[in-house]
This record gives C-alpha cells, sequence and structure tokens, in this order.
C-alpha cells in the first residue's frame, strides 16, 4: 500500500473549507459546494484536486477533534480569489504516499492500516502538518476500482 516517501515543495491552493469534526464532517457536502464552482478559479497549475485536513492540535484525532476540510486545487497565485473561496498555503515537507484503492466506505480501513500498522513498524512518525488526498486522472467517484493518494507528514522517529 505504501507508494513512495516524498518530499513536498510548498503549494497554493483556492478552495473551500468547512470548520468539522471526524464526528460531522460531511465531504460529500464540501465537494458539492466546490465542484459546481472550481472552474471559476484563475490560473490553476493542473487538474488535480486537493482534500486537506488542517488539525488545530498536535495529538492524535479523536472523533471529536476541531479541524478543517478543504476542498481546493493547486493554483500559480492567490491574487484573484473567487468570492466564497479561499487561499491557503500547504507547508509542503516529508510525507508518507499511499494509495487508496476502493469506496469511500473502506477509506477507514486505510488510514487505520496506516497508522496502526505501517506507521508504528516505520522508522517515521506523524508529523504536525496537513494531511491531504489528492484525487487525478484516476479517481472515479463511487467506483471499486477509484485510485486516490493519501498524503501523511512523517518525520523520522526520535530515538
Amino acid at each position: 500500500m505504501l507508494h513512495s516517501i516524498k518530499t513536498l515543495p510548498p503549494k497554493l491552493l483556492i478552495g473551500m473549507r468547512n470548520h468539522v469534526t471526524l464526528q460531522n464532517r460531511n465531504p460529500f457536502e464540501l465537494w458539492s459546494k466546490f465542484m459546481p464552482r472550481k472552474r471559476e478559479i484563475k490560473n490553476t497549475v493542473n487538474e488535480l484536486l486537493y482534500s486537506v485536513q488542517v488539525y488545530d492540535t498536535h495529538e492524535a484525532p479523536k472523533l471529536t477533534t476541531k479541524f478543517d476540510q478543504w476542498a481546493a486545487v493547486e493554483v500559480e497565485n492567490s491574487s484573484d480569489v473567487p468570492d466564497g473561496m479561499e487561499s491557503y498555503e500547504l507547508k509542503g515537507g516529508l510525507y508518507a504516499v499511499f494509495i487508496h484503492v476502493g469506496l469511500p466506505s473502506s477509506f477507514p480501513e486505510t488510514m487505520n492500516h496506516i497508522h496502526n500498522e505501517w506507521l508504528p513498524n516505520s522508522e517515521f512518525e506523524v508529523d504536525f502538518r496537513e494531511h491531504f488526498e489528492v484525487l487525478g486522472a484516476n479517481y472515479k467517484r463511487n467506483d471499486p476500482t477509484s485510485e486516490e493518494e493519501v498524503w501523511v507528514p512523517v518525520r523520522i522517529k526520535k530515538r
């Protein structure tokens, strides 16, 4: 399931966000608002979609942990942000990149593998930066063959 370890440069995004918890988040609602308006965003870098989670705490998220959930695209600059949208700078850094294959309903299984199997047995630990998914050409909404990249911020474990 691990695809690679990558160092990501900072990226500038424009999109929409909701302040949610794991308990009450509704990605479908956010993406349903964002996708019809995506074409309003000028100077996009590519066709990739970013689903970003920005946590307010250094601790492992719990069901009641509040965070910002973003639906966004990468842009060259933020000189023209459409009304009702915001810009955000993804910090970049070292990431473990995984490929999730399947329906959204199986995503918790992927996250469980990453956090409870792969991470404890790796030389890495979670770093306090954005977690995100990249939805590219192989992403197919509600299709069991759909693929998305899962980017987990990591750093070498302190010994």
